[in-house]
């Protein structure tokens, strides 16, 4: 079956790597509200995340020998680990998972869960290893693909995630197939498709659950990354109304009001839910509208926070040196320690991703010629991101080219007038500088 959402060799934004397969894989439903729709009963309301997790420790503990209870049990912790932030779920899944995996090695689902694992510790070698073998256990199961073309657009194989992500649609038109073709265009620089695609990603989702929801926050973060404000605000209001009180979409909310220059609101916002979930991520966003607000004692703490969460997902196996690579750049932290850092990142995630933070990297610890050259194996898909364009627009600068230089800003702006808190005024003025000679 080959469908209209088809990758093509033109058609080829970052998902939260393994979310979606989590959110496709854990339904949410229980035994008991199964039972209860098979013989025509009333439902009441769903169990609560946690209410399932117990449900699903009795079973297991109930019938040590029964794989599938230690999957689902699994499949829970790795949920819980997505929705409260807290790597500590990240172990409990692996044990209860590698139990399955044992009880039961012909099935692919403990593998697609080990590999889910990996994916979401930055362990993509490994992620990548276990998608594969789950395949080859079942190749009709559309969720060794996603595992797998996860695993394979982190080491930068795109041509191969292009081909997985098909396969994947052509077995299983659904949300988490849609996305991954999504994010896949926005790699090669196809917003318009990208958009496209995650609409259709929406379309496909079950009404009041936490994997809609988080698919209608990735399409409102692409449309907020075209520049679109309103109608990325709109995906996140309606999300928050059809899901109360999604962190995610409370933190695109943030965004568009530091967008707007609402540097008090988007603040107020994130201190809000970095107290619920202090995902790195967040933190930095605060940290960065602090900086942009003055307020330049409350992001030094800001700023601290982040490193002691890197720290605590680095003791729960979580790899986040990418991430921690920019972060360090941004703030001119170690330069010389940062590039090494960037280095050893590219080395395990050999993706466009790593290329530019090593270009940043390179750039703050003032090596323009290699930034440059790193810079140009972070663009080489046709990315239109921003943020990319606007480290090459710089480390282009450096190096006299002011004709790239202009070039590259002007993409970014033009893409994105909005993309940076901490770096859209300066490529403002250094595009404004470039036009007049001065």
């Amino acid at each position: 079956m080959r469908l209209k959402t088809q990758l093509g060799l033109a058609a080829l934004a970052l998902i939260v790597v393994g979310g979606a397969t989590i959110a496709g894989l854990a339904s949410g439903r229980d035994q008991a509200t199964q039972e209860a729709q098979r013989v025509g009963r009333p439902l009441g309301p769903p169990p609560t995340l946690d209410q399932r997790i117990a449900l699903l420790q009795a079973k297991a503990a109930a019938a040590p020998s029964n794989a599938p209870a230690h999957v689902n049990l699994g499949f829970a912790y790795l949920q819980k680990a997505r929705e409260s932030g807290d790597p500590s779920f990240y172990g409990k899944a692996e044990s209860v998972l590698q139990t399955a995996a044992k009880l039961d090695p012909d099935d692919a689902d403990p593998l697609i869960g080990l590999g889910t694992l990996a994916l979401s510790r930055h362990e993509f070698e490994q992620g990548l290893l276990h998608g594969l073998r789950a395949r080859d256990l079942n190749p009709y199961k559309a969720a060794a693909y996603s595992v797998i073309a996860d695993a394979q657009v982190e080491l930068g194989r795109y041509d191969e995630a292009r081909e997985s992500v098909q396969q994947m649609v052509n077995l299983r038109p659904d949300l988490t197939s849609y996305s991954r073709v999504s994010y896949v265009r926005e790699l090669f620089g196809d917003f318009p498709g990208a958009i496209e695609a995650m609409r259709q990603a929406v379309e496909a989702g079950g009404p009041g659950s936490e994997a809609l929801a988080w698919t209608r926050v990735q399409l409102g973060h692409l449309l907020f990354n075209t520049g679109e404000l309103a109608a990325a605000q709109r995906e996140y209001d309606r999300t928050l109304y059809e899901y109360p009180d999604y962190v995610h979409a409370r933190a695109g909310q943030a965004r568009v009001l530091a967008a707007r220059g609402d540097f008090a609101g988007a603040a107020t916002l994130y201190q809000q839910i970095t107290a619920t979930m202090p995902l790195p991520e967040y933190v930095i966003a605060l940290a960065d509208v602090y900086h942009a607000a003055g307020r330049a004692d409350e992001a030094v703490r800001a700023d601290a926070l982040v490193l002691v969460l890197d720290r605590l997902y680095r003791e729960n196996g979580v790899k986040t040196d990418v991430e921690m690579a920019l972060f360090a750049a941004d703030r001119g932290i170690a330069p010389a320690e940062t590039v090494e850092r960037a280095r050893e990142a590219l080395a395990l995630r050999p993706g466009i991703h790593a290329w530019d933070a090593l270009a940043w990297a390179l750039y703050q610890s003032g090596s323009y010629e290699e930034a440059l050259a790193a810079s140009d194996q972070a663009l080489r898909l046709g990315s239109r991101d921003s943020l990319m364009r606007f480290h090459a627009g710089l480390i282009a600068l450096k190096l006299g080219q002011n004709e790239r230089a202009a070039r590259e800003l002007r993409a970014a702006l033009s893409q994105n007038p909005h993309f940076s808190v901490r770096h859209g005024e300066d490529a403002r003025v250094t595009l404004a500088r470039l036009a007049t000679g001065t």
